[in-house]
This record gives structure tokens, sequence and C-alpha cells, in this order.
């Protein structure tokens, strides 16, 4: 085992022993956050440290097997050698389990996602592919029993559709889907092709996790900057002679909200926190909003025809993913729904990929 990865496993034990204390600790374990909090730190890597024990408890029978490799007696010799092939095979698994298990996780993998579907070059043929390749996603959906409903839609004059946005609900929804994202080329003959030519369109598809449900806007009371001020209106016998009326600035995103409505200071300030909620609440799902158009823009890239992440051959029968340059000829099985052997391969290249820069480390 390299020194490095060896390095983060005895990192993680000790973090293990830290915890392990802290969870002994009745003051600090009092706080029902920070019960939570390490407990489930625990739970995320107690199957590297029980792996490492294995790990550990391997590497000492191995030494002791070349031990009695080095005696004199014959007879254990012989026992000590079929031993150590055993151990050494054992060992290189059970390095290999721990490998995988220090991959990073990606945070997103358990989201639920926004698969969005847009025709790219080539026409009412693109558009007609769209809807060919949602029914694909949808079949596949279906088979994992995940839940899906349509969020937009914009139908063509053919039947297909320029884009169309589902949200899909499930277990590890994104984590079986996120290699999805990109274009898509299709090659075959339209409907509409009289001579029987070939044509070739492109779609984009873009996988985005949604984000967590906003909740209520935490407001720390020292970023505000409440200023009062007598209210300006109508004189006579209701003329405002206190200093009723409310600004509340928001230091951290300068965002002012004023409310004189009310005779009362005190209704006027609620309404201006209300005001402010909205505000601040409004800005924070724009801004998430443009982090998720701007992730679908590197997604999809153009949907030129020059780019694809894979190709469906129709004519041939055949689907090919070029990033992997794994080709099925299983075409109608594929636009079935028939995805698991494929998305089964992605995952696996890419953790082969992580694990080759985890070990260049």
């Amino acid at each position: 085992m390299q020194k490095s990865i060896r390095a983060k496993l005895e990192a993680v034990m000790l973090r293990h022993q830290e915890l392990e204390a802290e969870q002994l600790d009745p003051e600090a374990m009092s706080d029902h956050k920070a019960f939570e909090r390490v407990g489930k730190e625990l739970h995320g890597i107690l199957p590297v440290v029980e792996l490492y024990q294995e790990y550990c408890g391997i590497e000492k029978a191995l030494a002791e097997a070349v031990e009695l490799l080095e005696g004199d007696d014959e007879d254990m010799a012989a026992l000590a050698e079929e031993e150590k092939v055993l151990l050494n095979d054992q060992l290189a698994e059970c390095e290999q389990a721990l490998m995988v298990q220090l991959l990073p996780k990606d945070p997103d993998d358990d989201k639920n996602i926004y698969l969005e579907i847009r025709a790219g070059a080539g026409g009412d043929e693109a558009s007609l592919f769209v809807a060919d390749l949602l029914r694909m996603y949808l079949m596949y959906a279906d088979s994992q029993r995940w839940k899906y409903e349509v969020m937009s839609q914009s139908p063509s004059s053919q039947g297909g559709y320029k884009e169309i946005v589902y949200a899909l609900k499930g277990k590890e929804v994104y984590r079986m889907l996120k290699y999805e994202s990109g274009t898509h080329r299709v090659q075959r003959v339209p409907a509409t092709e009289s001579q029987g030519r070939i044509h070739t369109s492109t779609v984009t598809v873009a996988i985005l996790p949604q984000v967590e449900q906003i909740g209520e806007v935490a407001i720390q009371p020292q970023d505000l900057r409440i200023d009062t001020y007598r209210s300006s209106g109508a004189g006579g016998q209701h003329v405002n002679t206190t200093d009723s009326a409310v600004r509340i600035t928001h230091i951290p995103t300068q965002t002012v909200v004023e409310c004189q409505d009310e005779r009362s200071q005190h209704k006027n300030k609620a309404k201006a926190m209300a005001l402010l909620n909205a505000k601040i609440l409004q800005q924070q799902q724009s801004a998430q909003q443009q982090e998720l158009s701007q992730e679908r823009s590197i997604q999809v890239g153009t949907g030129e025809r020059s780019e694809r992440i894979r190709t469906y051959n129709f004519p041939q029968g055949r689907m090919t993913d070029h990033r992997i340059n794994l080709t099925l000829y299983r075409l109608d099985e594929v636009m079935e729904g028939g995805l698991a052997e494929l998305i089964e391969v992605l995952i696996r290249e890419d953790k082969a990929k992580k694990l080759a820069g985890l070990v260049d480390e």
C-alpha cells in the first residue's frame, strides 16, 4: 500500500478515536445538534475503519506466515506458503475496497433531478428525437420505481418537443443519470425523407440536481440596521406625531425595506420584516436558478453535430458512447429504457479514473 494512502487511513482512524471520545463526553452530547453531527460522521467513516482494521489483521497474519517460511519445519513451511498466497489475495481485495471507500463522495448523488431535453441541430427530426429520448428515460425511471412529473414543455409541429423538462424523484436518481448530460447525436432516415437518406440530428440533455427547498430565511439581528422616522401622509386629526415609520437595512445584502402604513411602530416593523424575508428569499432562489442555468450550459455544450457524448445509429441498430468507446448493437433495447448496462459501465469507468487519481496523489 502506498504511503500516501496509508497516511489517509491513519488520519481516518485518528478521527474515529476523537469522535468516539466526544460521544463519551456527556456535556458535549447534551447538545442535540452536536449529537447528530458526531453520529452522522461516525456512521460515514465506519466502513473505512472496519476495512482498515481487517486489512491490518491480514497484514499481521501474512507477516506470521512469512516468518514460518523461514523456519526449519518443511511441513509448516509448505502450509505457510499456501497461507501466504491466500492472504496476499485477501490483502489485495481489501486494499481495493479501501481505495473505493476513500474516493470522495459526490454530495449530489442522493438528490432528485430536473431532466432537461432540448432539440439541437436538425429541425423537426431533432424535436422528434427529444420525444424518443424522453420516453427512453421515463421507461428506465419506471424500472427504477422513480416518480416523475412534467415541469414545462414546448411541443413541436411534428409531434415532438422543442424542449421539455421533467422532475424525477427517487433513490440515487442523480447518481444513476448524471452521466447522461451532453449532446446526443441521432442518425436515421426521417419519416418525411422520400429518398431514404440518413439525417444526422442532435439533442442536448442536462441532468440538474434539485436544490434543497429553502426554508425560513435566517436573518441575524446583528445584520440589521433599523431606522425609525415620522410617517408622511395626510394631515388632520390623524397626523402622525411619532416616529412610527420603519426602515430596515439588511447589511450583508444591502437590501432596504420600509413600512409606514400603520400608526404603530411595532406593526410597521413586523410588516417590514416580512417584506425583508420575502426579498431575501427571492434573491436566494434567483441565485440558485442562475447556478442551475450555468451548470446546464456547461453540461450540454452548443448542441452542434460535431459535439456528442453518444450516437444512436438506427440503420445499423447500434448505440455508441464515445467517452468510454462502448458500442452496443441493441439499440431497440436501449430505446425501450434498457440503460442499466450502459449506466453500470459509465459508473465503473468514472470510479476507475478517480482511483487512478487517488493513487497518483
